[in-house]
């Protein structure tokens, strides 16, 4: 199973999803014994990098974040007291 293939969803992976909807238009019973398996793979492993690399960005913004909050929770400590 995969997430729905929006194009604006998943822009790295773009030219495989393209690549296997024009196959499902193209084969519509041969999708149902395995001969878009391979593009299935492709698509898969381009899902993972995606989100490995979507897990990254978003684990350096928070760390940003949360630097920026106890800077913040220091300097508010520093001027109640």
């Amino acid at each position: 199973m995969h997430p729905p293939l929006t194009l604006h969803r998943q822009p790295m992976c773009a030219e495989i999803i393209e690549e296997f909807q024009k196959f499902h238009l193209e084969h519509p019973i041969a999708k149902f014994f395995g001969e878009c398996t391979k593009l299935k793979i492709k698509l898969d492993l381009c899902f993972r990098q995606e989100k490995a690399l979507k897990r990254k960005v978003n684990f350096e913004q928070s760390k940003k974040l949360k630097e920026r909050l106890q800077a913040l929770r220091k300097e508010i400590a520093e001027n109640d007291s």
